[in-house]
């Protein structure tokens, strides 16, 4: 009898962990997309208003540095209220940014507008992948391989798709073409999503402390900072090295996508599971399961 209760309550707790790991991961391939799509739109931005490199090297860094600083105080939020709310406003918040910058008519307005999808994008990692981690607990870390793996999947493909559309119809209406899709994602959000929770974040975050305290951080931070500056660098200036070449938009997409595809198998599912638990799987260890 208690086996078959054990299963009963088992099955639905399966069911939202299933459902969590779905909407995030979709969630996580939007905002990965939203977040470089912007060099596919940096030679047709020089071309529309005009920009040197150093302007066009800032318009990026506005989008990148809302979201990154930003990440911490959305973690403060969600200890006040429940992560679904906050994924639902980031989410729709993140597309309204691009659908400003779709009627933006100069770089301030544009830069603007970049900054404000960015400061909703803030919210995607920090709370999403405590998500996962809350709805899976010791076994988190397949899944928050997964997680990670969608993001790459969402960077290879929104860029690509972002070069088609720009072939058939101007930036301006592939920005409202593609913020309708993020409103879309918010609504997903909205309707499938568990309950995260308040405070997912902060236990997350807590426990990862108490279990890694003494260990690889400091060098995965390093890591990480070099790994980011080296990629946004040369990414940024990618495009512009492939139309000098005589590259069409589309080629510009599809070399993007090649270089994305090409960091993917390290977030995948098995390789993936690796990395998720340095980043994130402290708090889903055994350990940090008994203290919540």
């Amino acid at each position: 009898m208690s086996v078959s209760v054990e299963a009963g309550t088992s099955r639905p707790r399966q069911a939202r962990a299933t459902r969590t790991l779905t909407v995030t991961g979709l969630n996580h391939a939007l905002h990965d997309g939203y977040t470089d799509l912007i060099y596919v739109l940096l030679p047709v931005w020089q071309a529309e208003f005009a920009l040197s490199y150093g302007l066009l090297a800032l318009l990026r860094g506005l989008y990148a540095g809302a979201m990154a600083g930003l990440q911490i105080p959305v973690g403060r939020i969600a200890e006040r209220i429940d992560g679904k709310i906050i994924l639902i406003a980031g989410t729709a918040l993140s597309a309204l940014g691009y659908v400003f910058a779709g009627f933006s008519g100069g770089v301030i307005g544009l830069g603007l507008a970049l900054a404000l999808s960015g400061a909703g994008s803030s919210t995607q990692h920090p709370i999403a992948s405590a998500a996962v981690s809350r709805a899976y607990g010791a076994a988190a870390r397949g899944p928050l391989g997964i997680y990670n793996f969608s993001g790459d999947l969402g960077k290879a493909a929104i860029p690509a798709l972002t070069s088609i559309l720009l072939v058939i119809m101007s930036w301006r209406h592939t920005l409202l073409v593609l913020a309708f899709a993020g409103l879309l994602v918010a609504i997903c959000i909205a309707l499938w999503m568990p309950s995260v929770g308040k405070g997912a974040e902060h236990k997350a975050t807590a426990a990862s402390r108490r279990d890694g305290a003494g260990g690889g951080f400091h060098w995965l931070l390093a890591i990480g900072i070099l790994d980011t500056a080296v990629r946004m660098g040369f990414l940024t200036f990618l495009p512009f090295l492939l139309r000098d070449k005589g590259a069409s938009l589309p080629t510009n997409g599809l070399a993007l996508a090649l270089v994305f595809i090409g960091g993917a198998p390290g977030n995948s599912p098995v390789a993936g599971s690796a990395s998720a638990s340095a980043r994130c799987a402290p708090c889903s260890s055994p350990k940090a399961a008994r203290r919540r």
